[in-house]
Formats: C-alpha cells, sequence, structure tokens
C-alpha cells in the first residue's frame, strides 16, 4: 500500500472516434491521430477504472468508484451512492475496478474490490433506466494488492484470484456461468494460513510453469500447480524463493535452456529482476537486472524492438506511463518511453500490421470485445485505429500470419467448445475468417 495517497485526476487518452460497423470499418488515416488528454474529473473518487459500453450505444465508457462517465462527452453518472475522498487523509473504497456481464443480460456490469482485505461487490447495469445499481456481494474479505482477473477454468468467462485474509487462504471465485445466474462459488487454492494470505500480499502471476498447457498460480514464495480439475481444492505447491514485494510474474524461457524462468519488479522500491531455473528440481537464481526504474508497480514484456529477444513493457500505475527495456538474453541493453494506454484494454500481442518494419500493439477489450490496433515507430505512437470486433465467446488470444500473406492475422478460441478460429487481417481491416481445428478435451491454447 502506497504510504499516502496523492490527489487523482482521472483522465484518459483517446485514441479513436468509433462509427460504424467495426467489421465493415475503412482504414483511418493514421498520420491524422492525435492523442487529447480530457479530464473527467479532479475529484478523488477511485484508485481504479474499468472500461466498458455502459449504455451499449457503441462507444467505450469509463467506470470508476461510485460514477460512471459517459463517452464521448464524458457526463457523470451516478451507479451508487456518491463517495468522494481526500487524498491526504483516506484511501477510497475503490482499489481495483473490472467490467464483466456478470448475469448475462447484455449489459456490461461493474466490479469493484475494495482496499485489500476488505468487500468485492458487483453492480447489475440497468439497462438505461435512471435508477442507481444493484449492489451485491461476492465476498467480505479480498486480499492481495493485485487480485488477478483470469479465466481459471477456460469456460471463456473471467474469474477473480486472490486470498482470504480472515480466514487465511488463497481462493478463486467463479463467475456466473450460466444467463441470469448472480452466484459466485468460491474454490480454495491454498489453506495454508502463512502463504500469501495477508491482507497487502504483493507477487501475483499466472503462467504454465511446467508446460502441461495449464497456467499455473505464481507468488513470491513458490507457486501452485493448476489440477486438470481447477476446482479441486488444495492445489500442490511448489516452494521458490522469487524475491520481495513485487508487481505481476511471468514465465518465459529468458536464457532458452528449455526451462521456464522468471521475471518481475519491485511494487514499492527500487528493482527489476529476473529468477533463472538452474534445473528441474525447480531451484532458482535470483539476478537484478537494474535499479534505476522505483515502483514498477505492474509489469509485462514483450519483443518491441524486434532483434529476436523478448524485451519488458514496464507499466507504473502513479503516471499510466510505459517504458520499454530492451535486452539481449537476461542482460539490460537500453531503455525507451512508450505510449500510455488507456484503461480496459488488454495488450494481446505484438506485431507489424501496417508493414512498416516496427511492432505494434494489438489491444483487445474483453467486455465489449473489440480491437484495436496501435500503430508505432519503435516506441512511438504514430497512430491507431479499431481492428475488426470480436464475439464474446470468441476471445482475441495471439496473433500470426496464418494465411501467410504478410500480414498478421488473429487468432481466436472459443473455450467451451475447444475450437479455434482465424481472423484474417490486411492492416486493420477484415478480408476473411476460418474455423480452425478443435483442441481435444483437457488441452488449452496457449500460442500459435
Amino acid at each position: 500500500m502506497p504510504a499516502q495517497v496523492k490527489k487523482i485526476v482521472l483522465a484518459i487518452w483517446i485514441f479513436f472516434i468509433p462509427t460504424g460497423s467495426l467489421f465493415s470499418q475503412q482504414k483511418k488515416e493514421r498520420d491524422s491521430v492525435r492523442f487529447q488528454k480530457i479530464t473527467l474529473t479532479s475529484d478523488f473518487i477511485s484508485e481504479g477504472v474499468a472500461v466498458a459500453d455502459v449504455n451499449r450505444d457503441g462507444k467505450p465508457d469509463i467506470m470508476a468508484g461510485s460514477f460512471w462517465f459517459e463517452a464521448p462527452d464524458w457526463k457523470r453518472h451516478e451507479i451508487t451512492a456518491p463517495r468522494i475522498y481526500f487524498p491526504d487523509t483516506t484511501f477510497s473504497n475503490s482499489f481495483l475496478d473490472f467490467s464483466l456481464d456478470v448475469n448475462q443480460d447484455g449489459w456490461p456490469d461493474l466490479i469493484r474490490i475494495s482496499l485489500p482485505g476488505e468487500e468485492m461487490v458487483w453492480y447489475e447495469n440497468p439497462g438505461n433506466r435512471p435508477v442507481r445499481w444493484k449492489e451485491r456481494l461476492i465476498a467480505l474479505h479480498v486480499g492481495n494488492e493485485s487480485p488477478a482477473f483470469e479465466d481459471v477454468d477456460g469456460d471463456g468467462r473471467k474469474d477473480i484470484l486472490c486470498n482470504d485474509p480472515v480466514a487465511k487462504k488463497v481462493v478463486w471465485f467463479k463467475s456466473p456461468a450460466q444467463p441470469g445466474d448472480t452466484a459466485w462459488k468460491e474454490y480454495v487454492i491454498s489453506s495454508s494460513p502463512d502463504l500469501a494470505t495477508n491482507r497487502y500480499t504483493h507477487g501475483l502471476g499466472w503462467g504454465d510453469m511446467n508446460d502441461d498447457g495449464r497456467h499455473d498460480l505464481i507468488v513470491t514464495k513458490g507457486w501452485w500447480e493448476h489440477p486438470a480439475d481447477p476446482e479441486r481444492t488444495e492445489w500442490v505447491f511448489h516452494a521458490g524463493d522469487f524475491g520481495g514485494d513485487c508487481a505481476q510474474i511471468y514465465c518465459a524461457d529468458l536464457d532458452q535452456d528449455g526451462d521456464k524462468d522468471l521475471i518481475s519488479s519491485s511494487a514499492h522500491d527500487y528493482g527489476i529482476w529476473w529468477h533463472e531455473q538452474n534445473n528441474t528440481a525447480g531451484n532458482f537464481t535470483h539476478h537484478e537486472i537494474s535499479r534505476i526504474f522505483s515502483q514498477s508497480h505492474a509489469l509485462a514484456f514483450e519483443d518491441i524492438n524486434g532483434d529476436g529477444h523478448p524485451d519488458y513493457v514496464l507499466y507504473k500505475t502513479s503516471t499510466h506511463e510505459t517504458g520499454i527495456w530492451h535486452l539481449n538474453n537476461n542482460v539490460f541493453i537500453s531503455a525507451t518511453s512508450g505510449p500510455t494506454l488507456p484503461g480496459g484494454w488488454n495488450l494481446t500481442a505484438v506485431a507489424d500490421f501496417n508493414g512498416d518494419g516496427h511492432p505494434d500493439y494489438a489491444l483487445f477489450n474483453s467486455v465489449s470485445g473489440q480491437t484495436v490496433i496501435v500503430y508505432l515507430s519503435g516506441a512511438t505512437v504514430i497512430g491507431a485505429a479499431f481492428g475488426p470486433s470480436v464475439p464474446g465467446s470468441w476471445p482475441l488470444v495471439a496473433t500470426a500470419d496464418f494465411s501467410q500473406d504478410g500480414h498478421p492475422d488473429y487468432l481466436l478460441y472459443n473455450p467451451v467448445a475447444r475450437q479455434t478460429a482465424m481472423a484474417y487481417l490486411n492492416d486493420n481491416v477484415l478480408v476473411g475468417a476460418a474455423i480452425g481445428p478443435i483442441l481435444p478435451a483437457g488441452w488449452s491454447l496457449v500460442s500459435p
């Protein structure tokens, strides 16, 4: 937890003004795209935000705490009884916000997680009726500085991974599976009381540690092995020492020796590091990369500069900036500032969509199904455009040139049917689609 909450000005970067169908939208002139900072409010109302098309008018809106802001003029509406805080003396009760159509009625709802260790609730979108949203409790006590919003059981719907600091358990909450259902179900991953159960626990990762096709849950003291049945209690724990309080933790074979290594960064101190796996017994060696960057409370990595070596993409929560660290294997080479991205959009893949020799970002909004391509020249944003939207049950999982025409395509995966599909693109324009193979039961799609 930060020692003091600073004054928050809720603002966004506008990439585009959507018009017409995303499937038929023509490519925009990227050199005409400009960034404009819009201040929604100078009140301290929330520490988290979520993005969704709240009123289903085709424009992404902003949800934060007890309010939502209607695009494009950002008119403020009340979700629940309004709460405005004093940043010098209080924290907000909206530490993280996520958006999901919880009851599957076609309207995006808001999930609000309060301060670490306190309540998690969701608000039911009333569907353009001028009333306050109904609040429903998910859990009384949700711990960890960054509860994860991931699809744990492969049903195509996001779930919540966190801890219960009162019951001293690590748990996940399954989101309601059937239309009209509003009940979340809790499953226990670990009931070891001294293992990652503090309300202010830092460091959480979701990656396939043992190459069995299932993502595992990683903390600084080791990792829990994802069983074939994720509803099984007491996942097998593999102890390890992955450093101090950190941001997200990622798995990658950094030294290309055939096993998984780990990457993370300090949440409230200096340091970015990786942990080298030395052998199949799971022994790791800590390597510090640098101490010149502080408080990287969120972390991602990708090969941004196209040198064949994965690089780091860092995100600083206090400024919403990204930074790109260029690596050669585990060795830090240089760093540049990257673009600032809006909330609610996941960076799903990096590929050269416009054929200029520079990797671009493919962003995916899991609530609306919209995709966006952010065009880069090195680390500089030179434009952005809508890609095709995808059906809600077919999330975008990766990109690759499946048609071998020199243009990256989208790879979609329906985890319920285990069906894959390819959306063929020419830059950001959809030019065709095809059904891919069905995966066998018990296997998950990770990457092309």
